[in-house]
């Protein structure tokens, strides 16, 4: 890790991530003071209350007093919000005569945030960041320490940031005791399809299965077990932050989805007709899954 010194950090968005981590940037010393930006009321005072921040202020002095500005919303609020924040670093910049500020978003999707400030002067300064932690739950009250211990975070398109912002972004991580992967924003949005997107909407799915069949079948829910609830965990999960996560990487998701569904018809086909054999012989090659994941 190298810090200098503590940073003043300004976090946009105190839910899940962002809490978490102005908990542990600044229980592991590296966040001096953390202001907060967050458009909902009850939201804010819980996290002042919470201790998570010690100021809410609005977008322009959270930017001004930050030496690192975290964008911790909904990705398709982020959109907007990213490219507000870079035209701030420009105002600063033609009045201070340098900008050495860093933001960095930690959004589930990065294509389409990098085209949105393609080209900006300030493009530099940007780091583009995906934490791959979090739980099913939402909002300041959901902040835990230790929620990235262990956990991989992806640093994507470094070659566009400037050296030393990746560098703060990478003490941030180091900080939150997260392994970096650099990769590509595409190929970001590919493989998180596979790995956390289409888990999601398979479990949306399943949750809405079983509340139909509920309607009749009263026993289902106290009859669930440890399985179901893992299974199922995910479909509680904000509609605000993975409505947008969706939309922006659909092609990789419908792609994903298609697969996904071929792989239910060969399970239905095989139930329907009795194969024990072709049940086993899909159930195994679904074990393989073991060598990756312990």
């Amino acid at each position: 890790m190298r810090i200098e010194s503590m940073k003043t950090i300004g976090i946009i968005g105190l839910g899940l991530i962002g809490g978490s981590m102005a908990v542990d940037l600044r229980r592991r010393g590296f966040a001096g003071e953390i202001i907060g930006v967050e458009a909902e009321p009850v939201n804010a005072a819980a996290a002042l209350k919470m201790g998570l921040v010690d100021r809410i202020v609005d977008l322009k002095e959270c930017v001004q007093e930050s030496d690192v500005v975290i964008v911790a919303v909904p990705v398709g609020a982020a959109t907007g919000l990213l490219p507000q924040v870079l035209d701030w670093f420009s105002v600063f910049a033609q009045r201070d005569g340098d900008c050495k500020k860093v933001v960095m978003d930690v959004c589930s999707t990065k294509e389409q945030l990098a085209s949105c400030v393609n080209g900006h002067p300030f493009r530099n300064r940007y780091v583009s960041t995906h934490p791959m932690a979090g739980t099913e739950y939402s909002g300041p009250w959901a902040a835990m320490a230790g929620l990235f211990d262990g956990h991989a975070c992806i640093i994507c398109a470094a070659e566009d940031s400037a050296p030393d912002a990746v560098r703060m972004a990478e003490d941030i991580y180091d900080t939150l005791n997260m392994r970096v992967i650099y990769m590509e924003p595409s190929a970001h949005d590919v493989h998180a399809a596979y790995v956390s997107h289409i888990s999601h909407i398979t479990s949306f799915a399943l949750a809405l299965t079983v509340l139909e069949k509920e309607k009749d079948e009263k026993h289902i829910f106290d009859l669930a077990s440890g399985g179901f609830s893992s299974t199922v965990r995910l479909a509680k999960s904000s509609p605000d932050m993975w409505t947008p996560i969706l939309s922006q990487n659909k092609d990789n998701v419908l792609h994903v989805m298609d697969t996904y569904i071929e792989k239910m018809q060969a399970f239905r086909q095989a139930i329907a007709e009795g194969n024990e054999a072709q049940v086993r012989d899909l159930i195994e090659e679904a074990n393989r899954i073991r060598r990756i994941i312990r």
